[in-house]
């Protein structure tokens, strides 16, 4: 197997990985009384939409992650960075969902999306086009980053 196909398996099996941890850690989340209680921004996407969300997000940016991984010689600097995201896109889900922390949520999606943003604009001079599979993900967290400010404010 070709060691590029190999990484992408590797990103999504840990990408997917998160997102089952980040969804157990949330504890019912979206289903809880506190959640469905909330004043939701008017732009708040339907449930279904989350999934379809994350699933194309994790597809686009594992084939993204192997592209770098394989182009990009600063491999601990990619290693660390990866691994800060991941950690961040983990805990939203226990802050924001388990706990209930509507500002310390917001802190974390802010630093997040800082993170994605960077993967765009810093790290991604070697991948060529392959950069723009993580224009979804950079997209998504502007959406959740304005809903969670949204229930911070009216909420």
């Amino acid at each position: 197997m070709k060691p590029l196909l190999k990484l992408i398996i590797l990103f999504l099996f840990i990408n997917f990985g998160s997102l089952a941890l980040g969804s157990f850690l949330m504890n019912n989340g979206p289903l809880t009384e506190w959640y469905t209680s909330l004043n939701k921004a008017p732009w708040t996407p339907p449930g279904w939409f989350f999934g379809v969300a994350w699933t194309t997000i994790m597809i686009c940016f594992s084939i993204y992650l192997g592209h770098l991984f394989i182009k990009d010689k600063r491999k601990k600097l990619l290693a660390i960075v990866f691994f800060i995201q991941s950690i961040l896109n983990i805990s939203w889900n226990y802050i924001f969902f388990n706990q209930h922390l509507v500002f310390f949520g917001l802190i974390v999606i802010v630093i997040l999306s800082l993170i994605i943003f960077y993967y765009f604009f810093k790290l991604s001079k070697n991948v060529g086009n392959y950069r723009y599979l993580i224009l979804p993900y950079m997209i998504w967290l502007c959406i959740a980053t304005s809903l969670n400010l949204y229930f911070l404010i009216y909420n």
